[in-house]
């Protein structure tokens, strides 16, 4: 795009001198920069675009999909089913029909179940010395840690025989042992919940935020019928009564079939008459991730789609430029056909210079959506994921842009008339 048209060694046999052509283009392109720079700003703009959605994009779907791997892999979770007072529905979990039993049938009579765990929680002041913090007390059994992939960090889970035997010992979240012990290790440390003395025995493995927002680790296990008959409370009608039941199914399974047969379990456990609704709900959470990644995928893919709408005008930008550029050196293109220069070589020349174009503002709008991307992802809160594939195919589709929307105006140089092209003003 310079005044003068750099030279292009070229020889009958051998053809085009590639390295004589880089330097060309790059010195045509460095003879009005300032046009460069404004001509390559849409292929820059839509290469970071694209480079900062996949990456936030993909960050974002690792961490929902860490979050909901962080609950347990196979994992259904049984709730009550619906109930109706007053005329006025209750929704999901709104019945209390589940029992310590039903969690235990499920483990026995469904072959697709590794293990089935009934568990229920509520909120206690928990003391430890002059410190207190109000948490989620859950009572559960050995198996709710299989279930849900729970591993103890300092310390140990509380076994069968102790949750058989009541044994008055609890395991505290991450987020709990630091606001109750700080710094200090709370394992062999008393705390009390409403009022009644409990041994620490362990600390769990932080596990984070749940899909839902909720702090996992800030909750204390207590075996269940530690809990039953120490802080929560049992009578005669709710002595072995459970909010939920974590279900695990053992790898390879069919998760639908697992779910099916649950149902149809807890129908017979509960006498539901063929006419009447389910008595539980079962909330599988595969079909969440699944659910949370198309929707990932979906925004991605949205977002990818403007990120080309810049650089197809970007393209465009560049086709324009580089015909303004053609009629520009009308009369040199002329004087090197003239002389003997091939149509090739002419068309070469140019091409390279929308490809260089193209590139230059790529390579740009990579480092600016990497930049981008980590702004975002630490406004967001989010991780970010860099793509190597997705540089690459951002740089390969800039170069391909350039050529593309190139090869018009040098095709158009190309095939210009010398004795024409000579007399042009």
């Amino acid at each position: 795009m310079s005044a003068t048209l750099p030279p292009i060694t070229v020889t009958a046999r051998r053809g085009i001198d590639v390295l004589e052509a880089l330097r060309g283009a790059l010195s045509a392109l460095s003879a009005n920069l300032l046009r460069s720079i404004l001509t390559a700003l849409g292929i820059f703009i839509g290469v970071a675009a694209v480079i900062a959605t996949v990456a936030v994009g993909e960050g974002a779907r690792r961490q929902v999909l860490a979050q909901i791997q962080s609950l347990g892999a196979n994992l259904l979770i049984v709730w009550g089913g619906s109930a109706t007072m007053g005329g006025v529905r209750l929704g999901a979990g709104g019945r209390s029909n589940l029992s310590w039993d039903d969690a235990a049938a499920i483990a026995r009579e469904i072959p697709e179940v590794q293990v089935a765990a009934g568990s229920i929680r509520q909120t206690f002041q928990v003391v430890a010395g002059n410190q207190n913090w109000s948490t989620t007390v859950l009572a559960t059994e050995p198996d709710y840690f299989i279930a849900h992939e729970w591993v103890a960090d300092s310390g140990r889970l509380f076994s069968p025989e102790e949750a058989a035997s009541g044994r008055k010992v609890v395991i505290l979240g991450a987020t709990v042992a630091e606001m109750l012990f700080a710094e200090e290790d709370p394992v062999g440390r008393e705390i009390r919940i409403r009022q009644t003395p409990f041994e620490v025995i362990g600390v769990m493995a932080r596990k984070g935020q749940n899909p839902m927002g909720q702090d996992q680790d800030d909750t204390v296990f207590v075996p269940y019928w530690t809990a039953r008959r120490s802080v929560m409370g049992a009578s005669r009608a709710n002595a072995r009564q459970v909010g939920v039941i974590s279900v695990k199914v053992h790898e390879g399974e069919d998760m639908a079939a697992a779910e099916d047969a649950i149902r149809a379990l807890m129908r017979q456990r509960h006498r539901v008459a063929a006419n009447e609704p389910d008595s539980v709900s079962i909330r599988n959470l595969s079909d969440i991730q699944a659910t949370r990644d198309a929707s990932a995928r979906t925004l991605s893919a949205l977002l990818a789609s403007v990120a080309a709408v810049s650089l197809l005008v970007g393209g465009i930008g560049v086709m324009n430029i580089m015909l303004v550029s053609v009629t520009e050196r009308t009369r040199e293109i002329g004087l090197r056909l003239a002389i003997g220069a091939r149509r090739r070589d002419v068309l070469a020349q140019f091409l390279l210079e929308a490809v260089m174009l193209a590139l230059l503002g790529g390579a740009a709008g990579v480092l600016a959506g990497m930049a981008l991307s980590h702004i975002l992802a630490d406004v967001a809160g989010w991780p970010v994921l860099v793509r190597a594939d997705a540089v690459l195919i951002a740089v390969g589709v800039s170069a391909l842009t350039g050529l593309f929307f190139g090869f018009w105006p040098a095709r158009r140089a190309a095939h210009l008339d010398p004795i024409t092209a000579l007399r042009h003003e």
